[in-house]
């Protein structure tokens, strides 16, 4: 039924958001480092575009002798295509706020915590961590329309992994939880409601003796079974992506990073490809 590929695609743009792929989520950094980033990405779905500028502010911080980190993603994102629903044409436009995430992670073992001159000398070996983010509901948002750029509800994701450092080379492997809370104003008065997005990634990093570093990234979600007003809209997901991240330092202070990444399997009609670019300026802790 055309319905349920529209329920589908209604989680395009939170779907884009909360399950893009991160290397190095779980690395170290001089504590009192703090982190701007200013981005653009684009991801688009059939005749579906999503355009995210995002500001995202990082700190480091000491969580009991291990380095740590919290950090706000704040995106504006522009929404369009044309689809149909039987013989009538949807057409998606909109505009605004998208739903910040605020993220928390700590590493628990192999990152301590130290400042910038004893950070010279640090060497990584085996890094494990876990974090904790979740998405507020603020973001721009119509009852009316099927497609919006704000979701109406949280989710909240768990995550634990680990890096391991082999010469230049940097082995990461990652497990996640996405747990969604319902939207009780979804076309209408309905209840949508969804079961937890279970995903899994990995990332073979290589480091070049300027510090860039270039990100060969996958990852694998399932889950995820939808119901609006307690009947069941459509079955469980299973996506694979793949892609690749490139980082570049332009100086101490700043540096710009390309991204990229395309859907090579799944199992609905919701697959998207998606491309950004960013750049980061650095701050603190003597830096």
């Amino acid at each position: 039924m055309r319905i349920v590929w529209f329920c589908l695609l209604a989680f395009f743009c939170h779907l884009a958001n909360a399950q893009e792929i991160e290397a190095r989520a779980y690395s170290n950094a001089p504590i009192g480092i703090n982190f701007i980033t200013g981005g653009i990405a684009q991801a688009k779905s059939g005749s579906y575009t999503l355009t995210t500028e995002a500001v995202n502010l990082t700190r480091i911080i000491d969580v009991f002798g291990q380095s740590g980190r919290i950090s706000i993603l704040v995106p504006y994102a522009q929404l369009s295509g044309t689809g149909s629903l039987g013989a009538q044409n949807v057409n998606a436009s909109a505009e605004g706020l998208s739903d910040p995430i605020v993220k928390i992670s700590a590493n628990l073992y192999g990152a301590p915590a130290l400042s910038l001159e004893e950070f010279k000398n640090y060497q990584q070996d085996l890094i494990i961590g876990t974090s904790l983010a979740a998405s507020i509901p603020w973001g721009k948002y119509n009852s009316e329309q099927m497609l919006n750029v704000g979701a109406n509800r949280s989710l909240i994701q768990p995550a634990i992994g680990a890096s391991q450092a082999v010469g230049p080379w940097r082995l990461e492997l990652a497990g996640m939880a996405t747990i969604y809370t319902s939207n009780t104003s979804f076309l209408g008065s309905n209840t949508l409601s969804q079961n937890p997005l279970y995903s899994s990634e990995a990332h073979v990093i290589y480091y070049f003796q300027n510090m860039a570093y270039l990100s060969a990234d996958a990852i694998y979600f399932t889950g995820g079974q939808k119901y609006v007003n307690g009947t069941s809209i459509a079955g469980s997901q299973e996506n694979w992506r793949f892609g690749s991240t490139y980082s570049y330092p332009v100086n101490k202070h700043n540096s710009i990073r390309l991204t990229g990444s395309k859907g090579v399997y799944s199992n609905t009609t919701t697959d998207y490809t998606a491309l950004g670019i960013s750049w980061q300026y650095r701050w603190g802790g003597g830096l």
